[in-house]
């Protein structure tokens, strides 16, 4: 791994807005870029919105779609990596991809694993781990609810990630338009990624990068407004280094679009990894077979 600085962008990603959306990610691309960063990250599903209800229609190949195509010419154009988040259609199959592009075009995609409350509705679920090489580090995507548990993590690492970013489209808490209710809403957000992602950095020795959309992405008729279930995201980000401790974090309890910019220092990768109880050198996998059953 190289030394490298990466932006993670909350942003909200408006339902069925694909256009606007796609406008919002270019332009935070370009504050990313003037920032120095060599990385952006951006959440899950961004480009149409998540649990869009015409979700099938406007699902696209990745590579080749028109927001996918889109996606690596603003890479090629700034000369950085972008990964966002998109519906992939493959033949009938629709997923909940997160896709990384670069200087050079695309380099890959990740599928999400783990469906969380009603994602099964649109999409399948994905059934591989991918290491992405991006020349600078060694990236892993884990897709929110894929983060959760430490399997998709661990995955990542034994297949060589440093890197590993974890993009969300969580929705663990509405609020209302009163600032109390909003700083309730976010600090529950940012109680959660400081409560679980430490342990994954720590565990896998990887830098972690985690990001939330941020907003009410719009309302959908299948449920009461104040359904759990409706696309209303209130932030939250987080960078930790390889042995959990926080490199950067919003200053504010606030729901609102913003940019995390952090570098990351390889000799904390080298360190993390040059212990004697670094785990996964220690691991015994023989041992842990009842975890496929």
């Amino acid at each position: 791994m190289q030394r490298l600085r990466v932006a993670a962008v909350t942003m909200n990603g408006r339902l069925g807005e694909i256009d606007a959306n796609l406008a919002e990610v270019e332009r935070w691309t370009v504050e990313a870029q003037a920032a120095g960063a060599d990385l952006v990250l951006f959440p899950e599903l961004i480009v149409g919105g998540h649990c869009d209800p015409d979700t099938r229609r406007t699902a696209e190949a990745v590579p080749g779609g028109r927001a996918s195509t889109r996606i690596c010419d603003l890479a090629a154009r700034h000369g950085l990596f972008v990964c966002a988040g998109l519906a992939e259609r493959d033949g009938d199959a629709v997923f909940n991809t997160q896709m990384i592009a670069g200087p050079n075009g695309f380099v890959g995609a990740q599928r999400k694993i783990h469906l969380s409350r009603d994602e099964g509705v649109h999409f399948q679920a994905g059934r591989e781990t991918h290491v992405f090489d991006l020349g600078l580090c060694r990236a892993g995507i884990g897709i929110c609810y894929d983060n959760w548990s430490p399997e998709v993590p661990r995955m990542l690492a034994v297949q060589g990630a440093e890197l590993l970013l974890m993009p969300h489209a969580s929705r663990m808490r509405m609020w209302t338009d009163t600032p109390e209710s909003e700083r309730v809403a976010a600090r529950v957000v940012q109680a959660f990624f400081r409560r679980v992602f430490p342990a994954r950095a720590y565990e896998n020795a990887c830098f972690v990068v985690a990001v939330n959309q941020a907003g009410r992405a719009g309302t959908l008729s299948c449920y009461p407004p104040d359904h759990p279930n409706q696309p209303h995201h209130a932030g939250g980000c987080l960078v930790l280094d390889p042995v959990g401790e926080v490199v950067a974090e919003p200053a504010d309890e606030r729901i609102q679009e913003r940019m995390l910019v952090a570098d990351l220092d390889p000799a904390l990768l080298d360190a993390a990894r040059s212990h004697p109880n670094y785990t996964v050198r220690t691991r015994r996998p023989a041992v842990y077979r009842r975890l496929a059953e």
